[in-house]
């Protein structure tokens, strides 16, 4: 099926009397990855918040043709939307594959039993890690354990906030090859990234934020060609603060 998976309308999300998104409108197609980015502060991580219901916000938040604005996080969850956050949120003393397991509890088990298989053959560093203690896992490790938990749930879009935050350039390269792989398989993903030239690289269509607004928009291609693109956040080897 083509078209938009995800619209927001004049969305605008608050921290008390400070207004951290104001009136975002953003369309992500089936199929597609779709970048954010900007400098710290801009709201990123905001929206991704309130397209999750982790912040609440007003304005039209469609996914699958559906309004989810009044859904709790859980019937997004259910609905085929998943955040993998910045900081990770992993359960540190269980093993990587009870972490795995956590992120397909609405599942029942031979649906568990395949999505172990699809992680694993996806991530192999978590199938020789996965009697490993969490906790113990290297910053890259602990990425590809976030991103599979993820994907246990089978989202139909996955929403990735800095996932090359920490990681050694190698790493960061592992990363980003997974998320095209990923978006070939048919998940549709979008990217709140630091890395701005990366990011650009393998997106389809990228917003641009500044101060809680959408400022710039346009085929991924294009605003990596844009001067202004570069010269705020692709100069000094495409690595700018978010």
């Amino acid at each position: 099926m083509s078209g938009p998976i995800l619209e927001l309308k004049n969305v605008s999300a608050s921290y008390e009397k400070v207004e951290a998104v104001r009136n975002v409108s953003l369309q992500l197609d089936r199929g597609s990855i779709v970048t954010v980015i900007g400098a710290n502060g801009a709201g990123k991580t905001t929206l991704l918040n309130a397209i999750m219901g982790v912040k609440s916000a007003s304005g039209s938040l469609r996914f699958k043709d559906e309004d989810i604005a009044a859904l709790e996080i859980e019937a997004r969850v259910g609905a085929g939307l998943c955040l993998v956050p910045e900081k990770r949120e992993l359960f540190s003393t269980m093993s990587v594959e009870d972490n795995l397991r956590l992120g397909a509890y609405r599942l029942g088990g031979g649906a568990v039993a395949e999505g172990l298989q699809q992680v694993f053959r996806r991530f192999p560093r978590l199938l020789e890690r996965r009697a490993q203690v969490a906790g113990t896992l290297s910053g890259g490790e602990r990425q590809m354990l976030a991103m599979g938990r993820a994907l246990m749930s089978k989202p139909a879009l996955l929403m990735l906030d800095e996932p090359s935050l920490g990681l050694a350039p190698r790493i960061v390269k592992d990363i980003f090859q997974i998320i095209v792989e990923l978006r070939q398989a048919g998940v549709s993903i979008l990217l709140v990234e630091q890395n701005a030239r990366a990011a650009l690289h393998v997106a389809d269509y990228a917003y641009v934020m500044e101060l809680g607004e959408v400022t710039m928009h346009g085929r991924a291609s294009d605003l990596a060609a844009d001067p202004r693109i570069i010269e705020s956040y692709l100069g000094l080897g495409g690595r700018h603060d978010t």
